[in-house]
């Protein structure tokens, strides 16, 4: 009797681990983000139509592909198709000089919407990461204190960065007069952001890590702002030697601490 070789499982295919990939990045809220991350980065004297139109086809794409994998319809990413088809449409109804204005605002007007769908999905009882959560932990978790006390807690600190995000921009344009400000168009906003979705990680571990793990990562970012104030002109070059150096120094020790 011949005995039969035991049989083994295929290894998946490179379409489907691109899948599997796609999903994993799909299933955190940084995927809601995603298209207005990109409006920030495109965003420009005469793109700002490029930007919300790269952002809606985003947004779209996100949507149709959590539906086609067969995940529950997010708020945050209809809310995304809504207000990037809707800039892209009053972009085009603008004048010049309604162009023009919305160049200079379009940051601040991104920024407090986000605040507006962060803080207004807390007080409709459904914290806008609480979908995302939910398809990484087990049904019997949903209506739990915990549950949404942690979701209440990192939507607001979203809330939260977002607003810094907004008052910056609004500092640079409408006080300084400078959207290219390095420190208010750039540096203070992406530190905001960089904060909240390192939170995020961070928050809903238990138990929680030290605190030297919420910080140490983002103690990198003092690294690339010291490098950008040397080579842009964010300010003297003694200070962006600081930065690098206090860079160096955190992360130094706090591996060390984290041993």
């Amino acid at each position: 009797m011949i005995e039969k070789a035991p049989e083994t499982q295929a290894a998946p295919s490179p379409v489907r681990r691109a899948w599997d990939a796609l999903g994993a990045v799909l299933d955190g809220p940084l995927t809601g983000l995603a298209p207005w991350i990109v409006l920030a980065v495109v965003e420009g004297p005469g793109r700002v139509a490029w930007a919300a139109g790269i952002a809606l086809a985003i947004s779209v794409l996100f949507v149709v592909v959590d539906l086609l994998r067969g995940r529950s319809l997010k708020l945050l990413g209809v809310l995304d198709v809504v207000f990037f088809a809707a800039l892209l449409a009053v972009h085009f109804v603008l004048d010049q000089a309604g162009q023009d204005w919305m160049e200079i605002w379009v940051g601040e007007i991104a920024n407090i919407t986000l605040v507006v769908i962060a803080v207004g999905s807390m007080l409709a009882r459904m914290p806008f990461t609480i979908q995302y959560a939910r398809e990484e932990v087990d049904e019997q978790y949903w209506r739990t204190p915990e549950f949404l006390r942690i979701n209440y807690v990192i939507t607001g600190v979203w809330a939260a960065a977002f607003l810094v995000a907004a008052i910056a921009g609004f500092y640079g344009d409408a006080v300084l007069r400078d959207s290219d400000n390095l420190w208010t168009g750039w540096v203070i906003q992406t530190a905001a952001m960089l904060f909240a979705l390192q939170f995020s990680a961070w928050y809903p571990e238990d138990p929680r890590p030290p605190l030297s793990a919420l910080v140490a990562p983002l103690a990198v970012w003092l690294i690339p702002v010291g490098i950008l104030i040397v080579t842009m002109d964010g300010g003297p070059d003694w200070l962006g030697y600081a930065f690098i150096a206090a860079g160096v120094v955190a992360q130094a020790f706090l591996r060390r601490e984290s041993r």
